[in-house]
């Protein structure tokens, strides 16, 4: 069976190695030095001015929203724009927390959100914030898309959670919006087994993001961000400022373990993206030239393509049925993503206003007729060219 992933850590050996001596020597696995030096390490990497260590990738959607509100740039009940295609999690805070969760589909040959495809609800729809995915690695034109939300003042924060270290025209992704959020999920580019993080280049949602993950209160401030709110809310004991709860937060704290583990894979990144790269580019042109069973997939607009999963969107759903029989027991397959969010039971029951503003959708047929397998940095000559045979149909 070719798994989507083939182990927890890239360098896996020597990682746990690692990992066994530190917790044997750790004076503390609580939230400290290592999750901090991960924060300037990623940072460092995806070219900002601050990151905030999570415990995951969901976790961080729940904070930068909640932070948003708790400044004031997002009030209940507005509506926010999301890629219609993505993962649960993009969409339940937006609705946990009282927004208007408007799907806005997306394009089939890049499988995300377009600036054409987003005018379509703005249009529309007096939008106040996009939360965009930047589904697998791939993106359409972002830049179009950030330039339209800065002309008419809606907030761009990026899921990237899926697209650690791709570029596009000179620019990492997740750099086009005012935020954007990561995940170091195990089976994701790069693994600290649980893990997620905030990426922004503005200080006062930086600091904001930062009381939210630690219960609304203040420890994790640098020394400038803490007196402006013990002044701000006139607290001046010691004492008790530890103990001040400011704005609504939660418990999203990571580990010293997964600091500890990103210090370590985080050196390795540059080297897994390459590698899962030229996997990609090996393999998706072999497959997306049967034009009669797939539908293209464009891929020669990016700088760089981190894709830690290939899609397939099949031209019906009987070729779909007939591969995923095809790879039973041989190649691990999952839908694309989450698929369709307007199609599952949760948006239909709680989301209010816009259960059924798509329609037929590209979303939806993704939803129904796709699928992928996995694209690791550990994928052999050999798994490659079973892959391309069983999808080629040169395979029973």
């Amino acid at each position: 069976m070719i798994k989507l992933i083939k182990s927890t850590f890239y360098n896996e050996e020597s990682t746990k190695q690692e990992l066994t001596r530190f917790i044997g020597s750790a004076a503390q696995l609580s939230f400290g030095q290592e999750c901090e030096r991960f924060e300037r390490h990623l940072s460092g990497y995806q070219g900002c001015d601050d990151s905030i260590f999570l415990n995951s990738g969901s976790s961080a959607n729940l904070a930068i929203i909640q932070a948003l509100l708790n400044l004031g740039r997002l009030k209940n009940g507005d509506i926010v724009a999301f890629s219609a295609l993505t993962w649960s999690t993009n969409v339940m805070p937006l609705i946990q927390l009282g927004l208007e969760a408007l799907p806005v589909d997306v394009e089939l040959d890049t499988l995300n959100v377009s600036s054409r495809k987003l005018r379509q609800m703005l249009d529309q729809f007096p939008v106040k914030m996009v939360f965009l995915t930047n589904l697998l690695g791939f993106c359409d034109d972002i830049d179009e898309i950030a330039k339209i939300c800065q002309e008419r003042n809606i907030i761009l924060i990026e899921d990237n959670c899926e697209a650690l270290g791709s570029a596009y025209r000179g620019r990492k992704l997740g750099n086009f919006g005012s935020a954007s959020t990561f995940s170091f999920y195990v089976g994701h580019h790069m693994s600290t087994i649980e893990g997620g993080a905030i990426c922004t280049d503005d200080q006062e949602l930086a600091s904001m993001v930062r009381l939210v993950r630690a219960h609304g209160w203040d420890r994790n401030l640098n020394l400038t961000a803490q007196t402006e709110v013990r002044k701000k809310f006139n607290i001046n004991s010691a004492f008790y400022s530890r103990y001040t709860f400011y704005e609504l937060g939660y418990n999203l704290r990571p580990t010293e373990v997964a600091g500890f583990l990103g210090n370590i894979q985080i050196k390795y990144l540059d080297e897994i993206v390459q590698q899962r790269q030229r996997n990609y580019l090996e393999l998706a042109p072999r497959i997306y030239q049967q034009s009669d069973r797939f539908y293209p997939i464009r891929y020669d607009h990016m700088d760089t393509l981190s894709n830690f999963a290939v899609p397939v969107v099949c031209r019906s759903p009987e070729i779909r049925d007939e591969l995923v029989k095809k790879c039973e027991g041989r190649i691990e397959l999952r839908p694309v993503v989450g698929g369709d969010m307007t199609q599952q039971p949760f948006f239909d029951r709680h989301e209010r206003i816009f259960r059924k503003v798509l329609g037929r959708s590209n979303a939806k047929l993704i939803h129904e007729q796709g699928l992928y397998f996995g694209n690791n940095p550990e994928l052999t000559d050999d798994e490659k060219a079973e892959i391309i045979d069983v999808f080629s149909g040169k395979t029973q």
